[in-house]
């Protein structure tokens, strides 16, 4: 069975924020947050720069499968400019999306929406919600940074 146009449309936005990922490098004189996926190996490093309660700068590093490097470009994309409670926000309605439920501001999330697929996928959810988790941990440390090197394992909220 042949995908649809949409759907095609969609498996190329993945791979085109896989392949060349958005914000992805490391923030110098940032503390990063390093999150892993024990399930398949994915692991991530977000550092970023609040300035008047806003995220002024945002990158990732580290290794993971498409889904999970393609939902942290696209995350940075959307949460940029951002103040802490609308990322937090945001990354509240991308969990539920991917999840399979419908909330009711997914427009707020941009591309990242297209990642709703990932709902038929359970052991793929934890891939798409790694940069989204490492983002609350950042956002919700002390002074929004971490202990240096410091490695969680990223289980489901």
């Amino acid at each position: 069975m042949a995908l649809s146009k949409l759907d095609n449309l969609y498996r190329q936005v993945i791979l085109d924020h896989s392949s060349h990922p958005h914000h992805h490098g490391v923030l110098e004189g940032t503390t990063p947050i390093e999150l892993n996926n024990p399930t398949c190996g994915d692991v991530i490093s977000l550092t970023l720069e609040l300035e008047d309660g806003k995220i002024q700068a945002i990158a990732f590093d580290g290794s993971g499968c498409s889904i999970s490097t393609a939902s942290a470009s696209m995350m940075t994309d959307v949460v940029l400019g951002k103040t802490v409670d609308e990322a937090i926000e945001l990354s509240g309605i991308f969990s539920e999306l991917v999840q399979g439920n419908e909330p009711t501001k997914a427009e707020k999330l941009g591309e990242a929406s297209i990642l709703s697929g990932v709902a038929k996928f359970p052991a793929r959810i934890k891939c798409a919600t790694l940069s989204w988790n490492a983002l609350k941990k950042a956002l919700s440390t002390t002074e929004n940074t971490a202990t240096l090197g410091q490695v969680v394992n990223h289980e489901e909220d």
